[in-house]
């Protein structure tokens, strides 16, 4: 299982399906990545050579911010968004969707469980 960024990578899989295992790297990403470091779109993980290896992790560390440098800009990104007072800096404050989708219903990833607030019953036909 090789190792790259600090990340155990599939051995079974591709380059560049391997390659999306480390946070900040997505499919286009890797493709580009595995481009660069001239390894044929077939090849396993399992399948790479040492200098195979040593180019994608030299062309990773050089020109890619992955892992925890990448978690920590994108946590930068929306506290400064919340500190600024901006709409989003608002939604991600109060845990709801940032990007416009409807929470009358659904939205439940975003909320949480649900919470019963009470006096909300259906009333009830009177006579």
């Amino acid at each position: 299982m090789p190792r790259i960024a600090g990340v155990d990578l599939p051995a079974n899989k591709r380059v560049d399906i391997a390659l999306t295992y480390i946070y900040g790297i997505g499919r286009s990403t890797a493709q580009k990545i595995r481009e660069q470091a001239q390894i044929d779109d077939m090849t396993k993980m399992r399948d790479l050579t040492e200098d195979e290896a040593s180019r994608l992790r030299e062309i990773i560390d050089r020109d890619y911010t992955i892992e925890g440098d990448k978690r920590r800009e994108v946590a930068a990104n929306i506290q400064r968004l919340i500190e600024i007072g901006t709409y989003r800096g608002g939604r991600h404050r109060r845990g709801l969707p940032v990007r416009g989708q409807r929470t009358r219903t659904n939205a439940r990833t975003r909320k949480g469980k649900r919470k019963t607030v009470a006096g909300k019953k259906k009333a009830s036909a009177k006579k």
